[in-house]
């Protein structure tokens, strides 16, 4: 959709942010604030890959006396929490916060001043846990942090606190993100886009921020539990109090099982589209893919207590649980065989996303086998603490969330930058990535099966561990070699690349129709849709619409089914509000740490930044119709 060139300049000067440390600080732009989700996480990604790598590197040999106990345990809990609350759910958010406008044809989020809220927040998140790290108060507990260990009989200090407020800060930034991402795909769709019409990328989005909704008060609930518990004595779970230390698993759980999930759908939708566009076809079986994420987001909800099989519930129970955890995996299978189609039929084209997605599938299919085997809770008794999980855990959590996300930050960067990454690295950070994987992770369903134990500092000698152990330790260092590949592709074709042009791929969806580098209003127009794949509508140009105002911010506003037209509606500008909100929320969260007075003295400037982020401001909403652009 071309645009004249003075619409270009009126839209660029109504949407760019100030520039400076104001700019920075009061953007709403979501691809400014996604690229600082990305780059924080990514960043921590690396941290925590370290801090694997030198765990790997203790158990490497028999008593190996490199790490002592306590710091085994503080680098475990540390990057187990680092990766599981500050870097997949945030990355797969980021992703969304970044494309899910673009896909639709809008110029921002529902919410923007709600995206830059998040990321402050979960940048106090980051700091919490980090600065705790480097004042040597760093959580030790594991990233789970069971009572009654993280009880105050226990767990003196603050570092149990310091990982349950770490807690709060993410889930609530996951929250207000995913409460923006389900509010703008079902009322933000451009004209045309029902919601039979949607690419999947769109509903993996959708139901991921749904089952964040539903489930993340749970771990927040639970982690106030437990600082309630330590800071003024309740007793939630001391049993000698009337608490059950069972009740923390079982919330803990209840957020935790469907947060693997709320991980691994948003993979999907980029697995989708990377094969869809590779493949020169449309996604074969698109409502069957549709409702497998459907399926995987109700069956979620219904087999956390597979992770506790251990404890001693009853049979019955566990019997239920066994089957949820069975069938969960018949979705799955469908979208698998849904992409192997789509491959099979079409005309692959095996550029790096590509192979990242099948990466993704061999790996993928590994880590559900071995899930199906511990959802039986006979067999899962015998492999619940042993290093099996931890190769089953890692092969569904990278195989199926990251390897999807390097895919799609390759595809997507040309879009972002306007220019493509190296195919020749990116095929080798490639394979010393999975290749790095599978020989470090592999072995481990060996060891466990051979009885070597999780979370252990070291082992003795004579156990036949030793091999494995040198082995796994190799394929991590491998990995840590990839990955350093990866990034240092990603920084040379920033300055370095192919200039990539709009449509690099040919891609099917909307985010292709502008410009790349992606300019601050995305569009000059807001496109219509026709189709399943609007980018491919048989060489036709694709139909936009003119209305939307160019002198002030306005998105369109749509019906949830149809996607009909409504009303123009004004979209926030920049603020600091949100980032003075969030440093008041974090004054107050941090505080908690300490005194429970910090909730009742904290409310009180989180209540005046939050009258001046709502305050009424004088140009009203505009209203009216879209007219139709020949």
């Amino acid at each position: 959709m071309k645009a004249p060139a003075d619409r270009r300049l009126q839209l660029e000067q109504t949407w760019s942010d100030k520039p400076g440390l104001w700019g920075f600080l009061t953007t709403v732009d979501h691809k400014r604030i996604a690229a600082r989700y990305i780059v924080t996480a990514m960043l921590l990604m690396f941290l925590a890959g370290m801090l694997a790598l030198d765990m790997r590197w203790q158990l490497s040999v028999p008593e190996n006396t490199r790490m002592t106990p306590q710091l085994f345990n503080e680098s475990f809990s540390l990057h187990g929490s680092t990766m599981l609350f500050l870097v997949s759910v945030p990355l797969m958010e980021a992703l969304g916060l970044w494309l899910v406008p673009l896909m639709l044809g809008q110029r921002n989020m529902a919410f923007p001043r709600l995206s830059a809220f998040s990321f402050w927040l979960y940048l106090g998140g980051v700091m919490t846990l980090w600065v705790a790290h480097a004042l040597d108060i760093t959580p030790d507990l594991g990233w789970f942090e069971y009572p009654p260990l993280s009880g105050p009989s226990y767990s003196p200090g603050h570092r149990a606190d310091i990982w349950a407020q770490m807690i709060t800060f993410t889930e609530v930034a996951a929250l207000a993100a995913s409460v923006n991402i389900a509010v703008t795909i079902l009322k933000m769709r451009p004209p045309g886009m029902t919601l039979a019409r949607m690419p999947v990328f769109l509903w993996a989005q959708l139901i991921s921020s749904l089952m964040t909704i539903l489930s993340m008060p749970a771990i927040m609930l639970v982690t106030s539990m437990l600082i309630a518990d330590r800071m003024v004595s309740t007793h939630f779970f001391a049993p000698a109090g009337g608490g059950d230390v069972l009740l923390f698993q079982h919330l803990f759980w209840f957020f935790g099982h469907p947060e693997v999930y709320i991980i691994f759908i948003p993979a999907t939708g980029f697995v989708s589209q990377i094969v869809e566009t590779f493949s020169r076809r449309p996604l074969f079986g698109h409502s069957v893919v549709v409702l497998a994420i459907m399926a995987i987001g109700a069956l979620a909800f219904g087999l956390w207590v597979h992770h506790m099989f251990a404890v001693g519930l009853p049979r019955l129970g566990n019997n239920f649980y066994t089957a949820a955890s069975m069938a969960i995996a018949l979705p799955a299978g469908l979208q698998i065989f849904c992409w192997i189609a789509t491959m099979w039929s079409g005309r692959p084209w095996l550029a790096t996303p590509m192979l990242w997605v099948i990466g993704f599938i061999a790996t993928f299919v590994i880590g559900g086998l071995s899930g199906i085997m511990t959802a039986s809770a006979a067999l899962d008794l015998q492999l619940t603490d042993t290093y099996f999980i931890v190769a089953h855990f890692h092969y569904v959590l990278i195989g199926g969330a990251i390897f999807p996300l390097f895919g799609a930050f390759c595809y997507w960067y040309p879009k972002a930058t306007g220019r493509l990454m190296s195919e020749r690295w990116g095929r080798w950070a490639f394979v010393l990535i999975v290749g790095g994987f599978n020989l470090g992770f592999f072995p481990m369903h060996f060891l466990g099966l051979m009885g070597m134990p999780r979370r252990v500092y070291t082992y003795p000698p004579g156990m036949g561990w030793d091999l494995l152990n040198q082995v796994a330790t190799a394929g991590s260092a491998i990995s840590v070699l990839g990955g350093l590949v990866f990034v240092g592709n990603a920084l040379w074709s920033f300055w370095r690349g192919e200039h990539a042009g709009s449509d690099p791929w040919r891609g099917s969806t909307l985010e292709w129709a502008g410009l790349s580098p992606t300019p601050p209003y995305n569009l000059a127009y807001t496109p219509a849709v026709t189709s399943l794949t609007p980018m491919w509508n048989g060489g036709d140009p694709l139909r936009a619409y003119d209305g939307i105002a160019l002198e002030r911010r306005e998105v369109l506003i749509t019906s949830v089914a149809d996607a009909a037209p409504l009303y123009r509606q004004r979209s926030a500008s920049a603020s600091v509000w949100p980032f003075l909100s969030a440093i008041a929320v974090t004054a107050m969260f941090l505080g908690s740490i300490f005194t429970p007075w910090a909730v009742a003295i904290g409310s009180v400037p989180i209540a005046a930044a939050l009258i001046g982020w709502f305050w009424p401001q004088r140009e009203r909403t505009m209203t009216g119709l879209l007219r139709k652009r020949r």
